[in-house]
C-alpha cells in the first residue's frame, strides 16, 4: 500500500507541473487587458566583419535577408552619391567638368585596320570602279526581284508582300522548283538589277541572299526577330508609294562599307520628302537591324517617328564574288566563329 501511495504522489507532483508551465504566459502572449507582452522583434542584421562574405551564412533565410539589406544599403550609397555630384554640378555650373562617358562594348571596340577613311584615295578608287558605281554615278536605276525558297508558308509570304511596298520597283515572284542558277539569267535578261531571296525553317523566315546584277557581289545573311505589321504595337498606317529616304548608320570597315552600298543599291537616289519615309539599317556589333518608320516635325526641335513595318534583323555569314554559285563560287568574306569571335569587343562591319 506505501508503494502505491509513493507512486500516485510522485505523478501529482508532475502533474502540477505541467499545469503551472502551461499557466506560465510566454513571451509574446496577450494579457488579459489586450497588451502584448515580451513581443519578440526579428534579429536586425549586424555588420559583417572585414573579409566576411554573405555567402558563407549556412541559413538560407538569413542568408537571403543580409543580402536584402546589404543591396538596399548599397543603393542608398549609390542615390546619395549621385545628389552630390549633382549638387557640385549644379553650384559649379558651367565651370563643371563633362560627364564621364560610360565604358560599352562599343566605344571599347577593338580598332580594326580596314575602317574607312573617306578621305582615303584608294577607297575612292574602289568606290568608283566597284560593281555598284553605275548606280551611284546614275547610269541605272534599281529594279529588284524579290523570291523566296521552294513551297513557301504565309508568313514568308506575307514577308516578301510587306518588302515589297518597301523598296521602290520591286516585283514579287514564286520559285516553283526553280534553281537559283536558273533565274539569276532570266533576271538579267530583264534588266533586274537585285535579286533577294527569302528562306525559310519551319514556316519561319530564317535567311536572306541578296544579289547584285549582273556582276555580283551576292551576300547571304542570317535572318532573325521577324515582326510583321499586324504583329506591331501602335503601328501607323500602310505605308504609301512615296520614294523613302535610307539611312545606313555604323558601317565602318570596308566590309561594312560593302555591304552599306548593296543595300543603298536597292533604292532609287532621288527620296520623295513629301512621303515622309525612311528605311533605316543600323548596324551595332555586327548585327543588322532594319525599320521603316514615317516621321513628323511636331516643332522645330521635336520629331515624331511611328513605325510602319516589317521590321528584322540580319546577320552576315558570308560575301561571294559575282553571282550566286554555292559549289564553284569564290568568296570574299565568310563568317568563322572559332576563328572570329574570340573576342567579345571584335566587329568586323
Amino acid at each position: 500500500m506505501a508503494k502505491t501511495r509513493e507512486k500516485s504522489g510522485g505523478s501529482g507532483k508532475k502533474s502540477l507541473k505541467r499545469k503551472a508551465a502551461m499557466e506560465e504566459p510566454r513571451e509574446g502572449s496577450v494579457a488579459g487587458d489586450g497588451a502584448t507582452e515580451g513581443v519578440v522583434q526579428p534579429p536586425k542584421a549586424t555588420a559583417l566583419p572585414p573579409g566576411f562574405s554573405i555567402s558563407e551564412i549556412k541559413n538560407k533565410q538569413r542568408r537571403h535577408l543580409m543580402f536584402t539589406r546589404w543591396k538596399q544599403q548599397q543603393r542608398k550609397e549609390k542615390l546619395a552619391a549621385k545628389k552630390k555630384l549633382k549638387k557640385e554640378r549644379e553650384a559649379l555650373g558651367d565651370k563643371a567638368p563633362p560627364k564621364p562617358v560610360p565604358k560599352t562594348i562599343d566605344n571599347q571596340r577593338v580598332y580594326d585596320e580596314t575602317t574607312v577613311d573617306p578621305n582615303d584615295e584608294e577607297v575612292a578608287y574602289d568606290e568608283a570602279t566597284d560593281e555598284f558605281a553605275p548606280y551611284f554615278n546614275r547610269q541605272t536605276s534599281p529594279k529588284i526581284l524579290i523570291t523566296t525558297s521552294d513551297r513557301p508558308h504565309g508568313r514568308t509570304v506575307r514577308l516578301c508582300q510587306q518588302l515589297s511596298t518597301v523598296i521602290p520597283n520591286s516585283h514579287v515572284y514564286y520559285r516553283r522548283g526553280l534553281a537559283l542558277k536558273k533565274i539569276i539569267p532570266q533576271c538579267i535578261s530583264r534588266d533586274f538589277t537585285d535579286l533577294i531571296v527569302i528562306n525559310e525553317d519551319r514556316k519561319i523566315p530564317n535567311g536572306l541572299i541578296l544579289s547584285h546584277l549582273p556582276d555580283g557581289p551576292t551576300a547571304h545573311f542570317k535572318m532573325s526577330s521577324v515582326r510583321l505589321r499586324k504583329e506591331i504595337k501602335r503601328r501607323g498606317k500602310d505605308p504609301t508609294e512615296h520614294v523613302p529616304e535610307i539611312i545606313l548608320n555604323n558601317f565602318t570597315t570596308r566590309l561594312g562599307h560593302s555591304i552599306g552600298r548593296m543595300f543603298a543599291s536597292l533604292f532609287p537616289h532621288n527620296p520623295q520628302f513629301i512621303g515622309r519615309q525612311v528605311a533605316t539599317f543600323h548596324n551595332q556589333r555586327d548585327y543588322i537591324f532594319f525599320r521603316f518608320h514615317r516621321y513628323i516635325f511636331r516643332s522645330e526641335k521635336k520629331v515624331g517617328i511611328q513605325e510602319l513595318g516589317p521590321r528584322f534583323t540580319l546577320k552576315l555569314r558570308s560575301l561571294q564574288k559575282g553571282t550566286f554559285d554555292s559549289k564553284y563560287g569564290e568568296y570574299e568574306w565568310v563568317h568563322k566563329p572559332r576563328e572570329m569571335d574570340t573576342s567579345r569587343r571584335k566587329f568586323h562591319l
